[in-house]
């Protein structure tokens, strides 16, 4: 059973930077479409950043290309998200995902089966 927990969230004004960390343990395939996604209350999740475990492919949405990066540290088990020029509109509750079966950018809400509880961010203007 694969666990996920992130951290890292916090309040910044518009214009600065976070960096969310999502650790995850009992991992049991070799690869994994992990997936940073953030919500706010009344709207559907959405897809802020995917990355395909042990290769070189992500995906980001359009409105974070250029501002937010995704990365996996093996040293620590993590994946993180650094998140610069950071805007209100990027307020959300973020969440981490684990999806064994597809790859960016094929890897949607519905196809993630693995779940954290969250991490709130708040960008004041």
């Amino acid at each position: 059973q694969v666990q996920l927990q992130e951290s890292g969230g916090g309040s910044v004004q518009a214009g600065g930077s976070l960096r969310l960390s999502c650790a995850g343990s009992g991992y049991t395939y070799r690869h994994y479409c992990m997936g940073w996604f953030r919500q706010t209350p009344g709207a559907e999740r959405e897809r802020v950043a995917l990355l395909y475990t042990g290769a070189n492919s992500t995906y980001y949405a359009d409105s974070v290309k250029g501002r937010f990066t995704i990365s996996e540290d093996n040293a620590k088990n993590t994946v993180d998200l650094q998140m610069n020029s950071l805007k209100p509109e990027d307020t959300g509750t973020y969440y981490c995902a684990a999806d064994p079966t597809h790859r960016p950018p094929y890897c949607y809400a519905a196809d993630f089966k693995y779940w954290g509880q969250g991490t709130q961010v708040t960008v004041s203007s």
